[in-house]
């Protein structure tokens, strides 16, 4: 039985995105892009704590060293420790930076960090400007700090996640209210074969992602009060409707992971939206994967 949708963290994020489950914090960490925040939940003591950066944070993943989270940037990647909130030079600079930015990101489980790319949407005051153009891009950053371009002519690029059995690559774009499916190979963390997955979806558009132990696709949907459940075959299992109408991401946590973490946005908010831009949590039943991390041990 699905819960429903309970408020843990009212913080008004203009675009909360980005959202990762830190077991050895008991911690859900995300950011709110508009703003240039990281903003951390305890489970233990159900209090947020925030930090400010110098342009928009768009996504955080795990790393293989449990106190460094890599942050992605609008216009690069660091590794930044919450203890002592040390950030470190850019392992990535985008070239295209401020006029195209990175965007939601995730690691596989080989340790590389895919990220995809979108025409910056984000002024440099914080306000929100628009997506007029297709020049977004998906790369890939291997720890040896290799970079690699897998589709290009993006909208928006959204949702990055695999399938448990890691042969399945899903990535979407809003733009085109399109998640796609790959075949994913393990071995070098190559994808081919794309083909629809959830295309035309009738509520909102498609955001971040997770995948469970089950292999459904939780897609939330932005503008759309919602989280879709899709099967692998990618018909609908269940459709879980929230309290706010633009749905940013999600992921799984708690010491089951089976608690979904979702993050939600206040932009473009209808005037009775009290609780937009909050952290939200669902009691699913339904375990999730664990979060994969990037490989820093790796680099030279």
């Amino acid at each position: 039985m699905i819960s429903e949708p309970i408020c843990v963290a009212p913080t008004g994020d203009v675009c909360g995105e980005g959202i990762v489950w830190h077991a050895g914090h008991s911690a859900a960490y995300w950011t709110d892009i508009n703003r240039f925040l990281i903003h951390r939940y305890t489970t233990a003591d159900k209090c947020v704590r925030t930090w400010l950066f110098e342009e928009p944070v768009t996504a955080l993943t795990l790393t293989d060293q449990d106190d460094t989270l890599a942050v992605i940037l609008g216009s690069q990647v660091i590794l930044w420790q919450p203890h002592s909130d040390h950030r470190s030079e850019p392992l990535y600079r985008l070239a295209q930076w401020p006029k195209v930015r990175l965007n939601d990101a995730r690691a596989d489980r080989r340790g590389s960090l895919w990220i995809g790319s979108m025409r910056n949407n984000v002024n440099p005051d914080g306000s929100a400007g628009r997506v007029e153009a297709r020049d977004g891009i998906l790369y890939r950053l291997d720890p040896d700090q290799k970079i690699t371009e897998w589709c290009c002519e993006l909208g928006i690029a959204n949702t990055i996640a695999w399938s448990p059995d890691g042969r399945r690559f899903y990535f979407g774009d809003t733009l085109e209210n399109t998640i796609w499916v790959y075949d994913y190979d393990p071995a070098t963390g190559a994808i081919e074969n794309r083909r629809p997955f959830l295309q035309d979806f009738s509520r909102g558009f498609p955001d971040g992602s997770c995948v469970d132990a089950e292999g459904y696709l939780w897609n939330c949907r932005f503008y759309g009060g919602c989280i879709v459940r899709v099967a692998p075959d990618g018909h609908i299992d269940r459709i879980v409707d929230m309290p706010v109408k633009n749905i940013t991401t999600c992921t799984f946590g708690g010491p089951d992971r089976k608690m979904l973490y979702v993050t939600t946005a206040s932009i473009d908010a209808p005037s009775g939206d009290r609780l937009a831009g909050g952290l939200f949590t669902i009691e699913t039943g339904i375990e999730g994967q664990p979060e994969n991390r990037f490989a820093l041990w790796q680099r030279t």
